[in-house]
């Protein structure tokens, strides 16, 4: 596997260079800004996205053959992103222009505290008019998910084997399930829209999704979150880009920028207390104890699916950060309503 690594890092020049042939000479296809994250805390926005070809995608179905999946997979990563496109972000009477990297990604923080004009609720983003590029709408809006005062509790969780069965311990089963189902066809763990509803409050609590699963999957995550009711909230992904090659490597790899997404939300609602959803399948209880660790007092709990059998040592680390009965290792989504209801304060 790591030779497919290194054939990727050595024909990255390449890759980028085609991709700018393509953009000068005007053969690039109509292109798409897809819009991740716009998420507010009063003062600031910040604003994630990509610049890539458009590709038409079916819509998921519970009818939909393994077959139909693949190829609507293979659509979905054979799409190429567009370097050093500018995009333009409009809020209110404001803007700002934007370039997107080498892998078409665009990310900025709007400052909100020096404006003259009440705080926007949306923004708008556009595509600037350059030879050979030919935006697939003339603007994009989008709503700003703004958390301005602290809520009484909100979710920091993990997606694969934490809420979606994903088999991510055995890269086999991981890739067949990762190519040949949909939104609809992935299956959750039972309980889990249930246990969400409920520490969310049916919804009114925030909730952020951190995984190490690529942009790419943005639109099948969300869309299965909204098919099996489980709660919507802002999701984090991992940046680094993924195409049919090294389509294996999704959800792999290192795991270190989950921290630094955690990180991130921590740092961006200061005031605001998380509770923690992960699975010991990789490594999110050493993420969460590091977490733990360095923002005392801001995690009210931590809830740990157990994918493989206990192990005595590596949870005794994360149990001596917080007070009796504020981790939950547990194997069923029951076992972690039960605890939820006779721990937790959910009212």
């Amino acid at each position: 596997m790591k030779h497919l690594f290194f054939f990727r890092w050595l024909t990255f020049p390449f890759r980028y260079a085609f991709s700018k042939i393509k953009k000068k000479i005007g053969k690039l296809d109509r292109l798409r800004l897809e819009v991740f994250l716009v998420i507010g805390n009063g003062s600031q926005v910040f604003l994630k996205g990509r610049v890539m070809e458009a590709y038409r995608q079916s819509r998921p179905s519970e009818k939909k053959s393994a077959l139909q999946n693949i190829l609507a997979t293979i659509r979905r990563y054979a799409g190429s992103s567009v370097p050093d496109a500018n995009v333009k972000v409009q809020w209110g009477s404001y803007g700002v222009q934007l370039t997107a990297d080498s892998e078409g990604i665009f990310e900025s923080f709007l400052h909100l505290s020096d404006l003259d004009e009440p705080h926007p609720k949306s923004i708008r983003l556009s595509l600037v008019p350059e030879e050979g590029l030919v935006p697939e709408k003339p603007w994009v809006d989008r709503k700003i998910q703004q958390i301005v005062e602290p809520s009484p509790r909100a979710l920091i969780s993990d997606i694969d084997d934490t809420v979606i069965i994903s088999k991510a311990t055995n890269l086999g089963e991981k890739l067949w399930l990762s190519v040949s189902k949909n939104a609809y066809t992935r299956r959750p763990f039972p309980g889990v829209s249930e246990f969400y509803q409920l520490l969310t409050r049916d919804g009114e609590f925030p909730v952020f999704y951190v995984s190490s699963s690529d942009w790419n999957l943005f639109d099948l995550i969300r869309d299965f979150l909204r098919f099996r009711n489980i709660p919507l909230g802002p999701i984090l992904l991992k940046d680094r880009h993924v195409n049919l090659r090294n389509i294996w490597k999704s959800g792999g790899g290192n795991h270190d920028h989950k921290l630094e997404k955690i990180r991130f939300l921590m740092e961006f609602f200061p005031e605001q207390q998380f509770l923690l959803i992960g699975d010991s399948g990789q490594h999110d209880p050493e993420l969460y104890a590091e977490v733990i660790r360095e923002f005392p007092g801001r995690v009210e709990a931590v809830f740990i699916r157990r994918v493989r059998k206990e192990d005595p040592a590596r949870e005794e680390k994360l149990n001596r950060l917080l007070p009796p009965h504020k981790v939950a290792w547990v194997k069923t989504t029951r076992e972690a309503l039960y605890h939820a209801k006779t721990y937790l304060t959910l009212s």
